[in-house]
């Protein structure tokens, strides 16, 4: 079975172009199914890249595939509009050189394990808790979208290793983060996203 590392540098390998459209993705990779997916529309946002930014933007695809995964779909659908957008490789390849370092590392640790967690109803829990992920990347807040964005990463990737205690840990860490910022904003209302804001602003 394929790494992480190994497909990420397929997928490097395999478009050299100055674009790449999402539908060569889904009819290069299709095969690999909502976790390769989840795992590529996550990663950017999960990581520290402050060219990125765009929480609404990357959450939306997040939304969408989820919440296919949640109802158990078996084949990805897009948007006609959404699979002729492009991608700028140089673009692609930045997050891929940004990302590999930590894919490696964490190969180190990611194993197949309690594999029956990753497929069957499993995988529409799985996509539920997704898609409580994504709603909360969309969240117009400093940060917000990383940790969620971290945890469906995770998740995706024990599925694509088959690594059920990896689905769990990005479980756990996403939807932590998710019912401390619902917690914070329902005790406090808006006081409560002025004070997400100053906790990370400080803590920066």
């Amino acid at each position: 079975m394929k790494g992480i590392s190994d497909i990420l540098l397929e997928i490097d390998n395999r478009f050299t172009g100055q674009n790449v459209s999402v539908s060569a993705l889904l009819d290069t990779f299709h095969e690999r199914g909502f976790g390769f997916f989840l795992f590529l529309f996550a990663l950017p946002a999960a990581l520290p890249l402050p060219a990125v930014g765009y929480g609404t933007v990357l959450g939306l695809p997040l939304i969408l595939l989820s919440a296919q995964q949640a109802i158990g779909r078996r084949t990805i659908w897009l948007p006609k509009s959404w699979k002729e957008k492009s991608i700028k490789h140089a673009t692609l390849k930045g997050v891929i050189d940004k990302a590999l370092p930590w894919t490696k590392r964490l190969e180190y640790i990611i194993k197949p394990r309690l594999a029956f967690i990753t497929s069957g109803i499993f995988l529409r829990i799985i996509g539920v808790f997704g898609l409580v992920m994504s709603l909360s990347v969309c969240v117009p807040l400093p940060l917000t979208n990383t940790v969620p964005s971290f945890g469906i990463a995770l998740m995706s990737i024990g599925v694509i290793t088959r690594d059920g205690l990896a689905v769990i840990a990005g479980a756990l860490i996403g939807m932590f983060w998710v019912c401390t910022l619902v917690l914070i904003i329902g005790l406090l209302g808006t006081e409560g996203i002025d004070f997400v804001k100053t906790s990370i602003s400080n803590y920066l």
